[in-house]
């Protein structure tokens, strides 16, 4: 279905089509999808000594609001992260801020953290029971005087209500956030949200999401600093600033961040390295291109123990999850697994 509605779909400004999605999900116009994977034990998994029914997790990005979590659920994914939230609500950067890049399949958007607020998301989320594990992505708002603060407020305002905290330093529509990925900026971050942690007597756990544009000596440092912090979980990556020589849309070079197919490669390698230092200590979350059960497949042997999208469903559809899982289950058959966990971090299988 979604296939003959995808013309008249792409036909509609990219951020109006979003809204016209997220409307769709909150009033109930887009069914639950047949999960036939549901339950099956070669997906089942743990995500921070939570049972997961499968590794498939939406993307911070979509559900920004924390308006639709539930109805992802119920679409197949196996949890689901939203934000990024500030501390104030904002309206993000002026419009039009996403291009839909078809040929590439890919999406260039300079959102700059639009959002309700965190007390506005905040109530939200308590006003409903979650249906699965719920991740809460956090930044800093345009504007703040102190940056590392509003993280600090984040975390708080949140860690009740959050399966897992993302702490967001790598969106490249936020002037400067991506100093965070710089040694000293980034331990005194980790290191005062383990105190605020510490001082709330939180259990929550906390992610990192970094930029696929680091250099390898910032990989071996952000490792190193991951570790020592006992942070239990990156996702990799963000959106990238660069990758546009081989795009062949027309809006190529506009000013914002890519994601999707043209960001894959990319993401696996850098998945691949982190794995070879983390040494399993650090969960790892992979993000960047994943629209298949081949996709998700190249980012387990990469090394991720989990990976997210959120530009597939975007030129795949809502049962985007179902499709990931079917295609998948097929490949782990064929390499005689019982549970997906058995190829992460085997190359060999690629």
């Amino acid at each position: 279905m979604f296939s003959k509605l995808r013309p008249l779909i792409f036909k509609i400004d990219p951020e109006k089509a979003h809204t016209l999605a997220i409307k769709s999900l909150k009033f109930n116009l887009i069914p639950s999808i047949f999960d036939e994977s549901k339950n099956d034990p070669i997906f089942k998994t743990k995500f921070f000594d939570k049972e997961l029914d499968n590794p498939i997790g939406m993307a911070a990005g979509f559900d920004k609001n924390a308006e639709v979590y539930n109805a992802l659920f119920k679409l197949g994914f196996g949890f689901v992260e939203v934000g990024t939230i500030t501390p104030l609500k904002q309206y993000g950067n002026p419009k039009p801020r996403v291009f839909r890049l078809v040929e590439d399949q890919a999406l260039i958007n300079r959102l700059g953290f639009n959002n309700h607020g965190a007390d506005v998301v905040r109530n939200r989320i308590r006003s409903e029971n979650n249906l699965g594990l719920l991740g809460i992505n956090i930044g800093p708002n345009k504007d703040t005087d102190d940056r590392l603060k509003d993280y600090l407020t984040g975390y708080k305002t949140f860690h009740e209500v959050a399966d897992y905290i993302t702490i967001n330093i790598s969106s490249p529509n936020t002037e400067n956030l991506r100093n965070f990925h710089e040694k000293s900026k980034l331990q005194e971050l980790l290191k005062s949200i383990l105190r605020e942690k510490t001082n709330l007597n939180s259990n929550t756990p906390i992610a990192v999401k970094i930029s696929p544009d680091i250099n390898e000596n910032q990989i071996n440092l952000i490792s190193e600093i991951l570790l020592e912090n006992e942070i239990q979980a990156i996702i990799i990556s963000n959106t990238s600033e660069t990758s546009r020589d081989k795009l062949s849309n027309i809006q190529r070079h506009q000013k914002g961040g890519l994601s999707g197919k043209p960001i894959e490669k990319k993401s696996n390698i850098l998945i691949g390295k982190f794995y070879k230092l983390l040494k399993g200590k650090i969960k790892i979350i992979g993000v960047g291109g994943v629209d298949s059960g081949k996709a998700a497949y190249d980012k387990f042997t990469s090394g991720a123990d989990f990976v997210q999208l959120y530009t597939g469903m975007v030129f795949k559809g809502p049962n985007i999850a179902g499709i990931i899982k079917k295609d998948l289950k097929e490949l782990l058959i064929r390499d005689g697994v019982k549970n997906y966990t058995e190829i992460i971090g085997n190359k060999t299988l690629s």
